[in-house]
């Protein structure tokens, strides 16, 4: 089945697909929460729409799957990441740092400030916290976009539900937000070969730690890896 906000989703078009996960990855249970706590509707067929849709194509790749060879919303010969003008990352550095949440949250502050430490996480633990601490997923809604493509600027919103525990903090059930800004550049064949994300990983990772200490969260997310609904991201 496709996905209505995701493309190259369907059985066909991944029938070679390797999945990170062993499975195709089912977004039944975010898109939910998208469609119930989204502010902005945008008209089928506009730019903010097309925007929308391609980021959430590329963070369902960059998540899930395996091979390079399978992406489809980017050049994996050109492509480089970058958070908060730091150094550009190759497609190969994101995957040897453990993926796209390890990513989004890298820091500079000293291991002792770290709330979450992308260097003792890999793809499959950052996965399993995050898909723990949002059991209903964490969605993501462009609320503007500036300019259209070959260069495309845009604001976005990502949110979930903490309603399962974040590195031993217990769940407060509280709705967690991130604001930010990102940059994507297109080639001539309208796949990405740059990204650049803009945003405070405290604004979000500050709300995840206000819960009392309980040391329980490795239990809890060993037991949310056996549901496959939970291996969504947003």
């Amino acid at each position: 089945m496709a996905d209505k906000y995701r493309s190259y989703l369907d059985e066909e078009e991944n029938k070679n697909t390797k999945w990170r996960f062993g499975v195709r990855p089912n977004y039944d249970v975010v898109n939910k929460l998208f469609e119930e706590g989204r502010t902005k509707v945008w008209p089928p067929g506009s730019l903010e729409e097309m925007v929308q849709n391609l980021v959430k194509t590329w963070e369902m790749e960059l998540f899930h799957k395996a091979c390079p060879d399978d992406y489809k919303t980017l050049d994996p010969n050109k492509f480089t990441y970058s958070l908060n003008g730091g150094k550009p990352l190759s497609l190969e550095d994101v995957r040897k740092i453990g993926g796209g949440y390890n990513a989004h949250l890298q820091t500079s502050l000293p291991d002792q400030y770290r709330v979450y430490n992308p260097s003792e996480e890999n793809s499959n633990s950052s996965q399993l916290i995050f898909t723990t601490t949002f059991p209903r997923g964490f969605a993501v809604e462009i609320l503007q976009v500036y300019t259209g493509p070959p260069l495309i600027v845009f604001k976005f919103r990502h949110w979930g539900h903490m309603e399962g525990p974040f590195k031993g903090h217990a769940p407060t059930g509280e709705l967690i937000e991130l604001i930010g800004m990102a940059i994507f550049e297109l080639d001539e064949n309208n796949k990405m070969v740059k990204v650049e994300f803009f945003f405070d990983r405290g604004e979000l990772l500050g709300g995840l730690v206000k819960g009392a200490t309980t040391g329980l969260d490795e239990a809890a997310a060993g037991a949310a890896s056996s549901c496959p609904v939970l291996k969504n991201t947003g």
